[in-house]
């Protein structure tokens, strides 16, 4: 085949023409893998396999399909590849996940005739960060220093974005430190070094930064939102979602998604209905799809506070489910006291033909849960043994399920054996799980072996939660003097039960209260108002257990 350069003169016209024909079809009408592979085979026949700036299409293409093979195949037959191609191979490997190949493509490229530019460390950092590729980002960053791209402010901001994504605490403290020294900051380093005090969860430090940005789009508030609901701060969380709305921030559905979550937390019902409307209204008025996680969220925020038929309404409208939906509603009616009704759900889903989704094993905690909750016990052994059947590995919080399953049952010698077996060091919820069982069938002799199995290994900052259900036991058999023991040891490593909280919405607010809290203005009506109801259940036949009432830790 004749290369275009030993074609005679009265011909380059023609080639020219048939060259930008071809560009032109790259450009405009490849639109499928198949349409692509026959304009390659249009280049290859045309003898333009050597053309960069065709290459360069072609093979960002074969990036924007995920086709790497493709790619390889046409840049391993480039005698000279130019800046650009080069970047387009680095960046198809960069998108497909194997981000090692990248970095490997940029050393390669230094022993070529030509230079990196920009674009080029951007598509390897990027890499870097998706793939989590701590040293050979750092390597990379290096090579930008020695190439003189440390005043690039794209350069810049994707190396912020590595070490936020890649580097743990020293890589939040890295990416300051770039951060700091930016003249020109756009909005995306400004989203990524918030993210980064959120992900090393500096919410204090995160806070900060985003009340000093010069400007804030949607990603800003909803990676703010996020931030707080994740680590606890579920009322600021709805308290930026208001000021959003009082600014006239438009928010998307993932914005909507977080504040579901901080809604569930907190009990927040009314709230979670507007959003729900808003959702009707999207489909309804707007027609726009709603994502499949929103009405996940939906089901989630229903079921923790307590409507759970508006859930099932939300789970059984939707068109689409993941295992998300599925485990969300198992989840809901387990936590509900639904334990019928739950696994009524998960026959269904394995049950429905040609079906896609596969329990995993927050499905089968929530199962677990379920026939905890309904006294299941050869239910949830048979459950408990297909997640191994399944290849599912049972973490601690299945043991905590079965063992509080077999405890509620009074099978405390199973349950024992049960945590003894277990491969893990078993937590505050697997022991609480026991000594709870304990309480009920009084097995005060359970109890001390208990206790003298993980004493030495007793944690102070988790200490209290064992030793206080403990204390209870030994208050049900009226053993006063092992209750004192158990209260002085207490003392003695400086342990402290977390009050209890709750929360009630009353008129849109939402009010918290802990155990012996009296700060509230009208404590004193509150706590006449308990005495009445504590007359009237009395009266009812209700008698309190006091065992479980022994006082905080102060």
């Amino acid at each position: 085949m004749l290369a275009e350069e030993s074609v005679p003169a009265f011909h380059l016209a023609n080639a020219r023409y048939l060259q930008g024909h071809i560009f032109f079809l790259l450009q405009n009408c490849c639109k499928t893998v198949r349409q692509l592979s026959q304009i390659h085979s249009h280049i290859v026949i045309s003898g333009f396999t050597q053309k960069n700036f065709i290459l360069f299409k072609l093979l960002s293409l074969c990036a924007a399909f995920n086709n790497l093979p493709h790619a390889l195949q046409v840049f391993d037959r480039v005698r000279n590849p130019s800046t650009a191609v080069w970047n387009q191979i680095i960046k198809a490997h960069a998108l497909s996940g194997n981000s090692r190949k990248s970095v490997q493509l940029l050393n390669t490229m230094g022993g070529s005739p030509v230079l990196p530019d920009g674009y080029t460390f951007n598509y390897v950092i990027n890499g870097c960060a998706k793939g989590g590729l701590l040293e050979e980002g750092e390597q990379v960053h290096g090579k930008v220093l020695k190439g003189g791209f440390c005043s690039n402010v794209f350069v810049r901001s994707s190396l912020v974005d590595f070490y936020v994504k890649s580097g743990g605490q020293e890589g939040v403290w890295k990416a300051s430190c770039l951060f700091d020294e930016m003249g020109e900051i756009n909005v995306v380093t400004w989203n990524s070094f918030l993210f980064g005090c959120i992900r090393s969860r500096d919410i204090q430090g995160a806070r900060r930064v985003f009340e000093v940005m010069p400007w804030r789009n949607i990603v800003s508030w909803t990676t703010m939102i996020a931030g707080c609901t994740q680590n606890g701060r579920c009322k600021e969380a709805l308290f930026l979602f208001s000021e959003m709305q009082r600014q006239k921030i438009e928010f998307d559905q993932v914005t909507l998604v977080t504040v579901l979550s901080a809604c569930a937390e907190l009990g927040d019902l009314d709230l979670g209905r507007w959003i729900h409307s808003y959702v009707v209204e999207l489909v309804n008025y707007k027609k726009q799809p709603v994502f499949v996680s929103l009405n996940n969220a939906l089901i989630h925020m229903y079921a923790s506070c307590g409507e759970i038929e508006a859930a099932l309404r939300v789970f059984n409208g939707m068109e689409h489910r993941t295992i998300v939906s599925w485990t969300s509603m198992i989840t809901g009616f387990a936590k509900q006291g639904f334990g019928d009704e739950a696994l009524r759900v998960f026959e269904w889903m394995e049950s429905m033909q040609d079906n896609d989704v596969t329990p995993d094993e927050i499905t089968f905690l929530g199962v677990l849960c379920a026939c905890s909750h309904s006294g299941y016990v050869d239910m949830g052994r048979h459950y408990f043994k297909t997640m191994t059947e399944r290849k599912i590995e049972p973490s601690i919080r299945h043991f905590g399920c079965m063992v509080d399953l077999l405890s509620r049952a009074g099978l405390l010698d199973e349950a024992y054996e049960l945590v003894k077996s277990m491969p893990m060091k078993p937590n505050d919820a697997v022991w609480g799980a026991l000594l709870g069982g304990c309480r009920i069938y009084k097995n005060v002799v359970l109890a001390s072996d208990v206790s003298d199995w993980f004493s030495e290994e007793l944690d102070p900052d988790q200490a209290s939660g064992y030793l206080v259900l403990l204390s209870n036991v030994f208050a049900a058999d009226e053993r006063w003097q092992d209750v004192v023991t158990v209260r002085k040891k207490m003392l003695d490593i400086k342990t402290r039960k977390p009050p209890g909280r709750s929360w009630i919405q009353i008129e849109g607010n939402i009010y918290e209260f802990l155990v012996g809290d009296r700060s509230n203005k009208h404590a004193c009506l509150i706590f006449e108002v308990l005495d009445d109801i504590t007359k009237v259940a009395r009266l009812q036949d209700y008698h309190p257990y006091f065992a479980d009432a022994l006082p905080c830790q102060e």
